[in-house]
């Protein structure tokens, strides 16, 4: 597959522009830009990075037709439950006979085989699993934050709460291990802050309706008395046995429960802790677009989550056709962190915790190029110009530090380099990131020429531009 900048897919999806209509109806968008005035806590302005991790019991049949950068422009995400590419979502679209997803379970399952055996097979497998693996390939990878699934729509735990669930028989409820409890101390060792994703809104052993289309999933969040408790008394029991850093939800949250006293209660434990902005009114301290960027560079901080393919569960039918290059992955990263944001890079593990060899290739990338660039990217914020161009037409993204100007060269080529933009600056020094050598620069009337050594190729470059006051 020939390689494409990634900026190029912007208003085809692979990016997206958060006002796009199709990018507006994928199930994790719609929600409300925060209105908070609470600061964000400096360590996850700072993070730029964090890895989310989907993984339970659809990771057993692990299926979803896959799509490819192409598919996206034209997927009509208001009608896309029959079709749906997230494996995730999995006991939902089996639910639809002559779906794709309904004849793969039919053809390799068999038509009457019930989701709920997948529990007892994914318990089994996950007694494999070893998370201080997945702590040291994590930081590895430059991440400083971890969300993982504590429970999805299918309504499968990953922790043995002290909370019954009525609607499903004891050995149907929780994972053995407390694989919460475990990652949790395996990242903290690691040095990264953990956090905790809980699908408030959707839990089909409360509401096993089929989900038709994206427009009306929200009527589907079970409302009664009995699931406002329950998934109050979880996300409670979740904040107190594992202390998270965040508190991620999804799909908003039942009319019953009581997700304000939730949040303010977390944050007097945890004055540094955030919370994501799907709860389905005013919380929330940044905003979540799922497979989408956003314009320019907006005030509010906001975090891009996403998986490498276009599925978060592992799905077995992605290739590497259906997922982000490395190269693409890493424009993606520095075109974000440009614009205030922070990536959730979504991982789907194999029922064993074992990470597919195509996604661990990107992750190892994406280390090796933080190994080189992180200067430029951890720890900075962004400047006042999100976008620039070279003399080749090519991009570029800006960042801050201190003193010093960071530019990515988004797709490098050649032995010099013309950066617009910068007039009324005075520039003392000019280097490549991971080389304490300086370059040859000289200013013009527009900015700055610097004369790369050797002539740039691949992945985004990234040079440290010092200046002699704030840029």
């Amino acid at each position: 597959m020939p390689r494409v900048p990634l900026w190029r897919y912007a208003l085809a999806g692979l990016v997206g522009v958060a006002s796009t209509a199709s990018a507006q109806n994928r199930p994790g968008s719609a929600y409300h830009v925060p209105t908070t005035t609470r600061p964000t806590p400096a360590w996850y302005d700072d993070a730029k990075l964090g890895i989310f991790i989907h993984w339970g019991a659809y990771s057993v049949p692990a299926w979803a037709p896959p799509l490819t950068p192409a598919d996206v422009a034209t997927f009509d995400w208001s009608h896309a439950m029959e079709n749906n590419p997230y494996a995730e979502w999995y006991l939902n679209t089996m639910k639809f006979p002559d779906s794709p997803t309904g004849r793969h379970h039919a053809a390799t399952w068999g038509r009457n085989f019930d989701y709920t055996n997948f529990f007892r097979t994914f318990d089994q497998e996950s007694r494999r699993w070893n998370p201080d693996q997945w702590a040291r390939l994590f930081r590895r990878t430059g991440a400083r934050y971890v969300v993982l699934t504590t429970k999805h729509h299918d309504g499968f735990l990953l922790w043995p709460s002290r909370q019954v669930n009525p609607n499903r028989p004891a050995d149907l409820q929780h994972t053995t291990r407390d694989i919460v409890g475990e990652l949790t101390a395996a990242v903290r060792r690691n040095g990264m802050r953990m956090g905790l994703y809980y699908s408030g809104g959707l839990d089909w052993s409360f509401n096993p309706a089929r989900i038709d289309d994206v427009p009306s999933m929200r009527k589907t969040i079970p409302n009664t008395e009995a699931y406002g408790r329950y998934a109050d008394q979880h996300w409670r029991e979740l904040i107190e046995r594992y202390q998270p850093s965040i508190l991620w939800n999804d799909i908003g949250y039942p009319s019953t429960g009581q997700p304000a006293a939730i949040v303010r209660d977390f944050y007097a434990r945890t004055p540094d802790g955030v919370v994501n902005n799907r709860w389905g009114n005013d919380l929330g301290d940044y905003l979540t677009p799922e497979f989408q960027n956003v314009p320019d560079v907006p005030p509010h901080k906001w975090e891009s989550c996403r998986g490498i393919g276009f599925s978060f569960g592992y799905n077995a039918a992605e290739q590497a056709e259906n997922m982000l290059t490395s190269a693409q992955l890493i424009e993606m990263f520095v075109d974000i962190v440009a614009r205030n944001g922070n990536l959730l890079l979504d991982l789907g593990p194999r029922p064993d915790g074992s990470i597919p060899e195509l996604q661990l290739e990107r992750l190892n990338a994406l280390g090796d190029w933080l190994q080189v660039n992180g200067d430029g990217i951890f720890g900075t914020r962004p400047w006042r110009q999100p976008t620039g161009t070279t003399v080749d037409g090519l991009p570029i993204r800006y960042t801050r530090k201190g003193r010093t100007l960071f530019a990515f060269l988004m797709s490098p080529a050649g032995a010099s380099v013309v950066l617009p933009d910068l007039r009324g600056l005075e520039f003392s020094r000019v280097r490549q990131l991971g080389s304490r050598r300086p370059l040859r620069f000289a200013k013009t009337e527009t900015g700055l020429s610097v004369t790369l050594t050797p002539a740039a190729s691949g992945y985004p470059l990234g040079l440290a531009i010092e200046t002699t006051g704030e840029p």
